[in-house]
């Protein structure tokens, strides 16, 4: 027999969830900012989420895992981390709140339980922080500057000291480099503060100084001038693509390591969380962060080829249009490209089927791969589709990605979606690069077809920055 909701309890128990939320959020930034322990719900970001965001994650987090994780419960955990001491970490406090969900007598006592589950921090080692040089300030550029300065904290990796740009730094074109920072049609706001310093060449992020240096070549910088020394070089302007091009950087004084935003040749191409761990920071010092459409797919076909075998297969990516496409119908290098990028469909080549093969040989001649570049300006999907060495069923595809995206060395890179309602706009703003839609897989027998959504601007920003503090080795100590 149902019974009548009580409206009034429902507000005293709104309030209640609303006043623990703000609790919860401002213990997320105590520990930020105090001791650089940065929280994450199943990977999701905490730093600058609004109390009705950080709800929506732990309804999802509730759904992932499929118990009763509450608002109450991740709060009983910061509250915990609080009274331990720890080094500068990243900490998942979803899979510490899930873990004490099934383990409710060693739970009984938070403190303790943080204490014994996190016991490994104590061997992290001390981090030297890395000064770093965007070499070209476009999209990508741009949410690399966003996503270094919102997670700059205490200093304790990467310190965004200086932006490479081409022709002469007046004080107008600070100002527009300023404003494409600051705000932007796809992502918003950026949720700082940028100002220019035109005595000094510069613009104040947050509070910070970053030189925007002018230089046609890179090998005639020194660095060393801006007090700049040992840096990573981010290069984001796809001019340089192998490593010839590219250890002109390094000839720069106060240039140590250099990590591309494309595919490269002659260097290694790496999607971190699958092939990062080949490649000794000690011993190569010019990286590439592979594509946006290869780091999407690559996780997943990873997971899939270790657990099913893939025979042969099909990637078709329906890709947002780019900057190389043109606004309105006129001559390009290519063909099809020329044509009007918001009006029309596009077919176009990919060469991700190729890519993966750098990350995982054993698929070497395996994949063909195509793309369409469609009329929306971020947010792609790869259709994956897969002849498998043995039959399989949907559930038990969805359920390894599943465990992978929960457990593993692909947490950061898979996030898995239960909504039967996702469409293009809906992943803008993952920090994953790959996200599984699980309401469409399509199964028979050894044929599979698997769709991934990803956010080519910022799932793969972020990926960049992983590869970056591996390259730097500023990685912290993390829980997932």
């Amino acid at each position: 027999m149902s019974t009548t909701p009580n409206y009034e309890k429902e507000v005293v128990s709104q309030a209640q969830t609303s006043r623990a939320t703000i609790e919860f959020i401002n213990i997320v930034y105590d520990l930020w900012y105090d001791k650089s322990i940065e929280l994450v719900l199943f990977r999701n970001p905490l730093i600058d989420k609004r109390a009705g965001e950080v709800l929506n994650l732990i309804r999802y987090a509730k759904e992932f895992v499929n118990k009763k994780i509450s608002i109450q419960d991740v709060l009983s955990i910061a509250k915990a981390i609080q009274q331990i001491d720890l080094p500068s970490s990243k900490l998942d406090i979803g899979k510490l709140a899930y873990e004490c969900y099934l383990n409710p007598k060693r739970c009984a006592d938070k403190v303790a339980f943080v204490q014994k589950q996190l016991k490994d921090a104590k061997e992290a080692k001390n981090i030297v922080p890395k000064d770093v040089v965007l070499y070209g300030f476009g999209r990508i550029g741009r949410l690399l500057a966003r996503e270094l300065m919102t997670k700059m904290g205490k200093g304790a990796q990467l310190r965004l000291r200086a932006i490479v740009t081409r022709g002469e730094i007046t004080q107008s074109v600070l100002e527009k480099r300023a404003s494409l920072l600051q705000v932007d049609s796809v992502h918003g706001d950026f949720l700082g503060t940028v100002h220019t310093d035109i005595e000094h060449k510069a613009l104040i992020i947050n509070g910070t100084t970053v030189h925007v240096i002018s230089a046609n070549n890179p090998e005639d910088i020194d660095y060393t001038q801006y007090g700049i020394k040992d840096a990573l070089i981010i290069d984001n302007t796809g001019a340089f693509r192998d490593d010839v091009e590219l250890s002109r950087h390094l000839k720069a004084k106060g240039a140590s390591k250099v990590l591309l935003t494309a595919p490269g040749e002659g260097i290694p191409n790496i999607v971190h969380g699958v092939n990062h761990k080949k490649y000794n920071p000690d011993n190569t010092d010019i990286f590439s962060a592979a594509s946006c459409t290869t780091n999407a797919i690559t996780p997943v076909l990873k997971v899939l080829q270790d657990n099913f075998g893939i025979k042969k297969g099909h990637i078709e990516t329906i890709h947002a249009y780019t900057n190389d496409q043109n606004l309105v119908d006129n001559m390009h290098s290519k063909y099809r490209r020329g044509r009007a990028a918001a009006l029309n469909m596009v077919i176009t080549e990919t060469g991700a089927g190729e890519a993966v093969a750098k990350a995982i040989p054993v698929l070497k001649d395996k994949l063909t791969s195509n793309a369409i570049r469609v009329p929306v300006p971020n947010g792609s999907l790869a259709i994956l589709s897969l002849q498998l060495r043995r039959p399989v069923n949907t559930e038990a595809v969805n359920a390894i990605l599943k465990h992978n995206a929960l457990e593993g060395d692909l947490v950061e890179q898979i996030k898995y979606s239960l909504d039967n309602e996702m469409v293009s706009s809906d992943i803008i703003g993952s920090t994953a690069p790959s996200i599984f839609d699980s309401k469409a897989t399509i199964t028979d027998k050894e044929t599979i077809v698997v769709y991934v959504w990803y956010d080519n601007e910022y799932g793969y920003s972020h990926q960049v920055m992983r590869l970056a503090k591996h390259i730097s080795k500023v990685r912290r100590y993390t829980y997932y």
